[in-house]
């Protein structure tokens, strides 16, 4: 596990927030200079710390402003069956996240499309695909806070 301490995690923060931005800001507002920092910034990557570097789209721009989240319960619990859903699930480009949960629920999916159309045709292909025991599905009326920052407060830091 890499040791982490309060240069790397104010780096984390600035990356988090917009990935683009120069090394000389970066290093300006943690407190180091560029090289020290971009050295710490290679670190975090090798290491898997920074998973890697994305655009954030607007979904609403891109036709994909209806979310909807989908509990799925199975009477199927084999590895087998897993593996035939997680691929399927994967092929689906609508979804966006997949869990496996502990709880009433087996699997909860959450999907970005355009319209209630296009989930009738995501149901219709999913379950030409997979033998589910229940379906409900849940459409979001309004999106209250989404991030892909993760809190920082909790990584434990070396000195």
């Amino acid at each position: 596990m890499l040791s982490l301490d309060a240069f790397d995690i104010k780096i984390l923060n600035l990356l988090q927030r917009d990935a683009t931005m120069p090394l000389a800001e970066i290093s300006a507002q943690v407190g180091l200079s560029s090289t020290p920092c971009w050295r710490r910034i290679q670190k975090l990557e090798e290491a898997g710390v920074i998973r890697r570097r994305v655009a954030l789209l607007d979904r609403d721009a891109l036709n994909t402003g209806v979310t909807v989240f989908v509990a799925i319960r199975t009477q199927q619990h084999n590895a087998r069956w897993l593996k035939d859903f997680a691929r399927a699930v994967t092929g689906f480009t609508e979804v966006v996240d997949c869990y496996r949960m502990a709880g009433d629920i087996d699997y909860l999916l959450r999907l970005v499309l355009p319209d209630i159309a296009a989930y009738d045709s995501f149901y219709k292909r999913l379950i030409a695909k997979m033998e589910l025991s229940d379906v409900t599905s849940m459409f979001a009326m309004e999106q209250i806070k989404s991030t892909t920052e993760l809190p920082l407060s909790f990584v434990k830091t070396s000195a």
